[in-house]
């Protein structure tokens, strides 16, 4: 160890387990442990830190981050960083980091706990005992023995809890957008749509982050679906489930039970749910083991350790800054990355199994992972609540079992000194930055011009007559304005590919209409970034 080690600083702001808290006395030079500080005394206090420890009740601000003037990485015992505000470290060059997977263990069995609970009344033959009653006929359960378990994503946590139903003897489906089939393979577990996992399913785990696209994913709707007698757990995240729903088909009967161990809004408070006899309530404690919590302390110590050494962390949830001279010449390019993959997404969907991106011209000669990681977080962003940057983005798609290939060649194919395309299973999109822009020149094999910015309608059609027209005539009785319009095709009269850049969003009433226009096969509403 080094005299700048040394010399290096650490504030611990909330409980931390002693394992954590050893190993950053091992390598530092001072380590404080000052918990329950309100802001004022904590922005005071900062500027003697280098480093800064919280968990989730320290709220670390604009105001403390700025007041860090010694600050180089703020460290979050777990996996939220709702409490540290990520785009002002970003600002003032604070690298925020976290320990993403030291309660995975913990919270699948917290899972499979609450399953058991569900199937053999434990909660509540437990509180009938202790009322002084003896009612064996009342709590007559069910054996998961070859029942079929459906997990509602299979990331880190849902294939922790499939692994230990399947050795419970129960058969196990799964839902998820993204994870490639081949992944879901390796743990023996079939890939089906929502609709059909609530369909077979005698239960239901929840393991989906809570992104917009997953609030109240579970809904009235997919509820109607649940077979009979299916009983449903959450210990991901709240506001997944649409709790009010959960309620409605307790009540009637449509779901036999619901164990929860989050909520929409926590503390619960007075929940109808808490009434019923057939649910089962727990205070966010899935992560909540001694061996988590240990876990945990000592990943986000590693994480501090790492970037007071000058060295990547593993589980960084911003990205670090960049030579200036570089950042401007790959900026443009990353953003056209992760345009034409969210392009790709909006277009055929999220499950992935492979993404390959040719660097071309002067673009290949250059440092481009902050490009590759643009290209991932484009793919993926939409389907997790862990933010990607470069410095974790081959992490998140190494977890989410895509395969990445890059290649770098001399000359740009596509006509220009320096090109992108992104080949994603079966598709393909290129293009390139002019005068700063970034520009999609290809899409499978129609050539196109197009800024990746704003609204567009984007079609595959026949090539015919009153095709365009009739699009144009429904979006104008709509009041939706067209600013532009391109027109690919493979030859007169054959296959097409239309971008309209429209001003206006719009509704499934207006995309339902445009999608029965004759001619039509495809139709995609899309929106790229600012």
């Amino acid at each position: 160890m080094n005299q700048s080690e040394r010399a290096n600083r650490v504030l611990v702001a909330d409980p931390l387990a002693e394992d954590g808290l050893v190993l950053l006395r091992q390598a530092t030079g001072t380590v404080d442990v000052r918990t329950k500080l309100p802001e004022s005394e904590l922005v005071e206090a900062i500027e003697e830190y280098d480093a800064l420890v919280v968990r989730s009740e320290t709220k670390v601000t604009e105001r403390v981050l700025e007041a860090g003037r010694r600050l180089k990485v703020v460290g979050r015992a777990g996996v939220g960083v709702d409490n540290i505000d990520v785009t002002a470290a970003t600002r003032l060059g604070v690298l925020v980091v976290n320990a993403p997977r030291g309660n995975i263990i913990a919270a699948a069995e917290h899972a499979i706990g609450l399953l058991l609970a569900l199937a053999r009344n434990i909660p509540q033959a437990d509180a009938s005992v202790k009322r002084g009653e003896w009612q064996r006929s009342r709590y007559v359960g069910t054996e998961i023995r070859a029942k079929t378990l459906g997990v509602v994503g299979l990331g880190n946590i849902g294939s922790e809890v499939a692994k230990r139903a399947q050795g419970l003897e129960m058969e196990v489906i799964a839902y998820d957008p993204v994870v490639p089939r081949e992944r879901a393979e390796q743990f023996n577990v079939e890939l089906v749509s929502m609709e059909d996992l609530f369909q077979r399913a005698d239960f239901v785990s929840v393991h989906a982050p809570l992104v917009e696209g997953t609030r109240n994913l579970i809904d009235a709707r997919v509820l109607a679906l649940a077979r009979p007698g299916a009983r449903l757990v959450n210990a991901a995240r709240g506001g997944i489930v649409d709790e009010a729903a959960v309620y409605t088909a307790l009540v009637e009967g449509r779901l036999a039970g619901a164990a929860f161990d989050v909520f929409a809004q926590e503390p619960l408070g007075e929940s109808p749910l808490l009434q019923l006899p057939n649910f089962i309530a727990t205070p966010h404690i899935a992560a909540s083991t001694v061996e988590a919590q240990t876990s945990v302390a000592a990943d986000v110590a590693e994480e501090v350790l790492a970037v007071l050494r000058g060295e990547l962390p593993r589980y960084a949830v911003n990205a670090p800054a960049l030579p200036p001279e570089e950042l401007a010449f790959l900026r443009p390019f990353a953003s056209l990355a992760e345009r034409l993959a969210s392009l790709h997404v909006q277009m055929e969907g999220g499950r992935v199994s492979q993404l390959e991106i040719e660097y071309q011209g002067e673009l290949a000669e250059h440092d481009v992972s902050l490009v590759t990681a643009a290209a991932i977080k484009g793919l993926l962003q939409p389907f997790t609540e862990n933010r990607i940057n470069p410095v974790n983005a081959r992490l998140v798609a190494a977890g989410r079992g895509l395969k990445l290939v890059e290649r770098r060649t001399p000359r740009g194919r596509e006509g220009y000194p320096s090109g992108l395309v992104l080949r994603i299973d079966h598709s393909e999109l290129a293009g390139t930055v002019l005068l700063g822009e970034p520009r999609v020149t290809r899409v499978g094999s129609f050539r196109v011009d197009l800024v990746p910015e704003g609204r567009f309608l984007v079609s595959r059609h026949e090539d015919r007559p009153g095709v365009v027209g009739q699009i144009g005539t429904i979006l104008g009785e709509a009041d939706v304005n067209i600013a532009s319009m391109q027109v690919g095709r493979d030859a007169p009269r054959e296959g097409a590919m239309m971008f309209l850049t429209i001003d206006d969003a719009v509704g499934e009433a207006v995309l339902k209409r445009l999608a029965q226009v004759p001619g039509i096969a495809e139709l995609r509403y899309v929106e790229l970034g600012d």
